[in-house]
């Protein structure tokens, strides 16, 4: 119970990364690195009583660097998901920014926070086990106007709870939209693809998105759709269903407008029968992508020499709606100079009755 530091290796630039093992009284674990904050191991017990690492990652520094576009784990900042046109326009004024995802922006740009050191400004040792990851990112950092100081919170409670705490400010108005982007598998990382699991959505409609995955502003009902995860549904059970809307994320990779915005609710939840495992999410953000690994190229060593197939993880990614700051209808991930963004994520873990 509670905190371990070790080294985990260097960058490509001689920078020392630390792995911070936080672990409670049930014996649950995850483990965070100084590089790009990144979640990296979170063992859980499954209805056996044995503890299964649910999330992708790598064994080094360098699986990490090399696999840039797979973010699994990582703290995603200064904005998350998509910028149409990768510019946006803020008091009159245009900001470019990087065209990583085709003409658009995704989760920052080229130099996102994921490949970043952080400094670890605080660290609670105790039954409910935390550290604080910091970062402070220059005036036009990735394109963004302001100095902005970001910093995440990872506490591990005692009802097997991982909680991850985001503040941010900045000395100008700016965009500040930061996600975490962990790859799921209840059965184990090592286990294969996540079709068998089953999520559900507390979500009546998701944002309508073209073939770049941007949104044209239209919420569309779940209903009668393969969208509605209202209820629980296998992952696989109409992935491949002939849809617009999935043939366009090539599967499930869409936000969904989740229902009583505002305050701290259940959004979402994930289970196995195989494990016995219920996930179960929180979040005060008014959006939350869902994606189940469309895009892994099956040629990635992992973390114990897997290689992970396919749609062999899912993520929660809590946020504000994709390209928002194009569609003012939307609530604004905008924040005044010296306003204070907050937001808080919570997995929540169990056993099926």
């Amino acid at each position: 119970m509670g905190i371990t530091k070790r080294k985990f290796g260097e960058t490509k630039n001689g920078e020392c990364v630390s792995a911070y093992l936080l672990k409670n009284a049930n014996g649950m674990e995850a483990e965070m690195l100084d590089f790009g904050a990144i979640l990296r191991v979170l063992k859980v017990p499954d209805k056996n009583g044995a503890f299964l690492d649910v999330v992708h990652g790598f064994d080094s520094v360098k699986g990490y660097e090399d696999h840039n576009d797979t973010y699994y784990g990582a703290t995603i900042g200064r904005c998350g998901n998509r910028i149409a046109g990768a510019q946006f326009v803020l008091d009159g004024k245009t900001y470019p920014l990087d065209a990583n995802d085709g003409k658009n922006n995704l989760h920052g740009g080229f130099a996102g926070y994921e490949h970043r050191m952080f400094t670890v400004r605080e660290m609670q040792d105790n039954d409910t086990p935390s550290v604080c990851f910091s970062l402070h990112s220059p005036d036009m950092d990735q394109g963004f106007p302001g100095n902005l100081d970001f910093c995440i919170t990872y506490q591990l409670t005692a009802d097997n709870t991982l909680q991850l705490s985001y503040a941010a400010m900045s000395d100008q108005k700016t965009i500040i939209n930061p996600t975490n982007h962990s790859y799921f598998n209840l059965n184990g990382h090592q286990s294969g693809t996540i079709l068998d699991q089953e999520v559900m959505i507390c979500a009546d409609a998701f944002t309508w998105a073209d073939a770049e995955s941007i949104p044209t502003g239209e919420l569309v009902s779940v209903e009668g759709t393969p969208m509605d995860f209202r209820s629980f549904h296998t992952i696989g059970e109409r992935i491949d269903q002939e849809d617009t809307a999935l043939k366009y994320g090539n599967g499930y990779d869409h936000n969904y407008c989740v229902n009583d915005t505002g305050k701290m609710k259940k959004i979402a939840a994930l289970r196995s029968a195989r494990s016995g495992i219920l996930m179960e999410v929180e979040s005060d953000l008014p959006g939350m992508q869902l994606y189940t690994g469309n895009f892994i190229k099956g040629n990635q060593t992992g973390k114990g020499g897997v290689c992970y197939p396919r749609r062999s993880g899912v993520c929660f990614e809590t946020q504000y709606y994709p390209d928002a700051i194009h569609h003012p209808e939307f609530k604004q991930p905008v924040y005044a100079a010296n306003e204070t963004m907050r937001s808080t994520t919570r997995y929540h873990f169990s056993i099926l009755s």
